[in-house]
């Protein structure tokens, strides 16, 4: 049985003049992907008007609420002892979000306690994912 936890949340959005503009967020994780970690923004702050997710591994949040973390689309590192910044970078621009680390740790403790860290086992995924792919269903 897969196990789901979401946990809502306010970012901070840090503008190009510096001010900050709260956003409503969501934190998902489910035990049938447990290596990654889902953010998701509402309608209302998105471009399009429709839900916008982030995926990223569970190991960067665990990471970057420590130190700088990540690469490419993703980056995280600690903004003091209160906060957590997210650096989102898609074709259309940056944009750049402070968390309550306390939130985000909270967050992460919930997921370990779904799936414990090095207890990820994704080969019954893996095996589904290819029956799928090369009709072996």
């Amino acid at each position: 049985m897969d196990i789901d936890i979401e946990q809502r949340t306010q970012a901070r959005l840090i503008t190009a003049e510096e001010q900050e503009l709260p956003v409503p967020t969501t934190l998902r994780y489910t035990s049938a992907d447990p290596l990654a970690v889902h953010l998701d923004f509402p309608p209302e702050v998105s471009l399009d008007g429709e839900v916008v997710s982030w995926t990223f591994a569970r190991t960067l949040l665990e990471a970057g609420l420590r130190g700088p973390a990540g690469s490419g689309d993703v980056h995280l590192w600690p903004c003091g002892r209160a906060r957590t910044v997210v650096e989102l970078h898609s074709p259309y621009g940056l944009a750049l979000l402070q968390f309550d680390t306390s939130a985000l740790r909270r967050f992460l403790l919930r997921t370990y306690a779904v799936v414990a860290a090095g207890q990820e086992d994704v080969g019954a995924e893996v095996e589904r994912g290819l029956s799928a792919l090369f009709g072996n269903v």
